[in-house]
This record gives structure tokens, C-alpha cells and sequence, in this order.
């Protein structure tokens, strides 16, 4: 600045007030000289709702307002009609309010504040995006999730990331209240039908109550009838005859007494009736689930005794020197059969068996006297494996499984132990699907890892 052309005045000889000088106690410069001051502000301040990203408006619209305020303003703005419009149609012109940022977006603005003031003050105590991070995080817990949306998508220090996560973390909600009502409305269609069929129930126990009551009530009102009638009766009569009369109209009070105690009784009797047919609907259903189990078993049975029989005319054949390449257990020629598990007794006699019909059986009791580290090392080369389920322990049943699906071994599972069942399984499996076993591929069979 250049000098001016006069000299200045001495101002330590003024009074001066204390804004004029500083706190060093230098001479200030005279007031026409000195530049005006320019208050310093700070430039962070809260976003409004047009300056927010168009994407999310969708998202704060949709979950800090409710579609009843919507109502009352959006049509303020627009040509909507307040009672006709949809719900969806308010939420998207609200939306576009929102993006075009005039006089509707100021008041969404305006409405988001007032409702959400107490979540603003608490928001603005956040000096960095780290610290509205963590309250953000803590109106999740809390489930207080549209005012901390709102104070955290305007607050001054709410970055691109930090409203990104914030919309995400929303978004994710939504799907998980979307199919937290699909299983809801699941269950309110059941619940639904449940009580139409209650109602309908009901409907027919008060039907047949009313019948009933209307039946009683046109017995009491004839039964009334008649004892007005012999009341009048007895009026006009002499008094000889009032003795008859007066028994004539007890028997009427008997018998009205007598009408209300069958109707009751009648009552008692459909009530307990209809509990019976429940009673008795639960039981018939039990019998037919007993029935269908015991006839599949049977099933079952009859089949393992069939294929016993024709074990046994086999053995026979064999024995009279007949050809015996038809017989049940012809399958099982030349090949390895490992069974595991069953009793000693039972297990003999399949060794025998399966000897006989020119095959091989390994057996291993499944650990009760025999290692079950042998198990794993006896089933690689063997065509395939066999163990009864009522008579093998969990352990041996699943290592046994584990194995013969790594060397794609070909496994079958026995209903018991006998020698029928067995007999049952190879006549079951047709000789074409033994033969494709034929020679198992190579194993990768380890000693210490199986």
C-alpha cells in the first residue's frame, strides 16, 4: 500500500477502546488505513439432501420416512392425488423431488430435521470419520437405524466411504427383512387356513346348538301353551276338579324338567362324541403308519425267506450234481466279499456259503476281537463290501464308508445279520452289476493312513 500523503496521526495519545489494540501494546494503524476483517467460518458444514448422491436418495426416502408423511407432502409439489395415488408412486416422486432440489427437496429436508434432531446432535459430537463410523455401528446394534442414517449421510465429516458402507450395510438389512417376511407370510397363510377350518367347525357346533335351543325353546313355549290352557281350564271348573287339574300341570312341570335334562344330556353326549373321533382319527392314523411299516417288512422278509429257499434247493441241486449256474449265489463266483461286523454263528455259515458257490468272504467282526486297524488293509482288492446294521458300531460303520468310497469299492448295507439277508442281497444284485465290479482299479491304499 502506498504511503499516504499526510501524516498520520499518534493514536498512543487516544483513548481507544480494546478491540483497536493489540495484545502486544503496538501502535495500530489508523482505522481508514487498516483493511476490514474477514471473519474465518468454517467451511464444513451438513449436506442437503439435493447435494447427496441421486442413488441414495432412493434409500433415505425409503427409510427415515414414512409413507403417511409422504402423503401429506409430496402432493404438495406434484399433481398427485393425495387418496388415489400408490404407495410407489408417492416414494418415486418424492425421490425425484429429492434429485431436482427445489422448494420439495428443502421441505424433505426440513421434515428429515425436525424428526431426526436429537439423532443430529447426538452425530455432530463426531470429529472424524472413524468416531461417526462407531456410532454408526452402534444405532445397528441398537436397531435405531433411520434417524442415524440420516445424521450420518449429511454429517459434515461423512465421506464417500463411510456412505458407502452405510448403504450397504442398509441394503443388506432390507434382504434380510424381505425374506424374515416371506417366512412370516408363510406362516400367516397356515395360520390362515388353520383358523378358517376353526371357524367353520365352530360354525357347525353353533348351528347345531341353535337347532337344539330352538328345538327346546318350541317345547317350552308348547309346553307353556298347554299349561295356559289347562290354567284356564281349572279357572272355569268347579272345585272338584282342581285336584286333577293340579296333578295334570305337575306332570307338565315334569315333564318341561324332564326335556331340559335330556337336552343337556344330549349336549354332554356330542361334546365327548366329537372328542372320540378326534381321539380315534390320531389312533387310526398311528395303526396305518404301523400297518405300512409292518407290511414293508414283511415285505422285506418274505423276500430274504424266498431267496433263502431258493439258496437252500440250490445247495441241494449242487449236492445231486445238477448244474448250478443259475443258483442264487452263482453271482458271487470268483469274486471278494468283505463282511464286516454280524455274529460268529451267522458268519460261518455265509463263509460256507460263499465258498461253496466258488467266491471268497473275508470277514471282520468290526473290532470286537479282530483290530480295527485290520479293517482299512482288508478291503482294498475286494469286489465288494457288506455289513449288517444291527450289529456294527458307529465307528467301524463310518470308517468302513470313508474307505470303500476312496477306492471307489462298491458298498451295501444288511438289515440284519442273518443268513437271509445276505442270500436276499446277492440274488437282489443282478450278475451283470457284480460283473462290471470285476477286477478293482489299483489302490492308493496306505498301511497307516487307509
Amino acid at each position: 500500500m502506498h504511503t499516504p500523503p499526510f501524516r498520520l496521526a499518534d493514536t498512543t495519545r487516544l483513548k481507544l477502546s480494546g478491540d483497536d489494540i493489540a495484545d502486544t501494546g503496538l501502535r495500530v494503524a489508523d482505522p481508514c488505513c487498516t483493511p476490514a476483517k474477514v471473519a474465518v467460518q468454517n467451511t464444513r458444514r451438513r449436506a442437503r439432501l439435493a447435494e447427496l448422491d441421486g442413488n441414495l436418495h432412493c434409500s433415505i426416502i425409503g427409510t427415515c420416512l414414512s409413507t403417511h408423511e409422504l402423503r401429506k407432502l409430496v402432493p404438495k409439489f406434484t399433481g398427485l392425488d393425495r387418496r388415489d395415488a400408490s404407495d410407489l408412486e408417492i416414494h418415486h416422486c418424492a425421490v425425484e423431488l429429492a434429485i431436482d432440489g427445489g422448494a420439495g427437496a428443502k421441505a424433505l429436508h426440513k421434515l428429515l430435521d425436525e424428526h431426526y434432531a436429537a439423532a443430529i446432535r447426538r452425530f455432530d459430537k463426531a470429529d472424524d470419520d472413524v468416531a461417526l463410523l462407531a456410532l454408526w455401528d452402534e444405532a445397528l446394534r441398537n436397531g435405531d437405524i433411520p434417524p442415524a442414517y440420516w445424521a450420518l449421510m449429511t454429517h459434515p465429516y461423512a465421506t464417500l466411504h463411510v456412505r458407502q458402507k452405510a448403504f450397504g450395510e442398509l441394503h443388506m438389512l432390507s434382504h434380510l427383512v424381505g425374506a424374515a417376511n416371506r417366512a412370516d407370510i408363510r406362516r400367516l397363510v397356515a395360520l390362515e387356513a388353520e383358523n378358517a377350518e376353526l371357524k367353520e367347525k365352530v360354525e357347525r357346533q353353533q348351528s347345531r346348538l341353535q337347532e337344539i335351543s330352538m328345538q327346546r325353546d318350541a317345547t317350552i313355549a308348547a309346553l307353556n301353551a298347554q299349561i295356559a290352557q289347562l290354567t284356564e281350564l281349572a279357572t272355569r271348573r268347579t272345585p272338584a276338579g282342581d285336584a286333577g287339574l293340579e296333578a295334570e300341570l305337575q306332570h307338565l312341570r315334569e315333564k318341561l324338567t324332564d326335556a331340559d335334562q335330556r337336552v343337556a344330556l344330549h349336549t354332554s353326549r356330542r361334546e365327548a362324541a366329537e372328542q372320540r373321533v378326534q381321539q380315534e382319527q390320531g389312533a387310526a392314523a398311528a395303526l396305518r403308519k404301523s400297518r405300512d411299516q409292518a407290511l414293508a417288512q414283511l415285505k422285506v422278509m418274505q423276500s430274504e425267506c424266498d431267496a433263502l429257499e431258493q439258496a437252500t434247493v440250490d445247495a441241494a441241486e449242487d449236492l445231486n450234481g445238477a448244474d448250478t449256474r443259475r443258483a442264487s449265489l452263482a453271482s458271487v463266483r470268483g469274486k471278494r466279499i468283505v463282511y464286516v461286523g454280524g455274529r460268529p454263528g451267522s458268519n460261518a455259515a455265509l463263509k460256507r456259503l460263499v465258498g461253496a458257490a466258488g467266491g471268497d468272504l473275508v470277514v471282520h467282526d468290526g473290532g470286537v476281537e479282530d483290530r480295527k486297524g485290520l479293517l482299512a488293509a482288508a478291503l482294498p482288492g475286494a469286489n465288494i463290501v457288506v455289513f449288517p446294521v444291527d450289529c456294527i458300531d458307529h465307528d467301524s460303520m463310518n470308517t468302513l464308508k470313508r474307505v470303500c468310497e476312496r477306492h471307489q469299492i462298491d458298498y451295501h448295507p444288511l438289515r440284519t445279520a442273518s443268513v437271509a439277508s445276505f442270500v436276499e442281497l446277492m440274488a437282489r444284485l443282478h450278475p451283470e452289476h457284480l460283473a462290471q465290479l470285476g477286477n478293482p482299479p489299483a489302490s492308493a491304499f496306505c498301511l497307516r493312513h487307509g
